[in-house]
């Protein structure tokens, strides 16, 4: 875990409101066509109002910063909250702050 990566993936309110709505994918893309286990396809975050490539560089940089895990299933990209690094980052904020 890289504590200043996530720092700065985590200083654009976008990028913190996917993490909220992936923190319960049921209530907030219940109309997805696959199921919610494999992940929310990247289509999904559209609901933000960015363009698709907008939406894809704030899913990149959570991913790079490993808030994200990614499952590519043919044409589509699947995305979970990794509640292992969120897990490790905020014991380590509470432990160095």
């Amino acid at each position: 875990m890289e504590a200043e990566e996530i720092f700065k993936a985590l200083a654009h309110p976008v990028r913190v409101e996917i993490l909220n709505w992936l923190r319960e994918p049921e209530r907030h893309f219940a109309s997805q066509e696959h199921p919610l286990e494999m992940g929310v396809c990247a289509s999904q975050f559209e609901r933000c109002g960015l363009s698709q490539s907008t939406v894809s560089a704030h899913l990149a940089t959570l991913h790079r910063a490993d808030l994200v895990t990614t499952r590519r299933i043919g044409q589509w990209i699947f995305y979970k909250r990794n509640e292992e690094t969120i897990a490790a980052f905020l014991k380590h904020v509470n432990e160095t702050l």
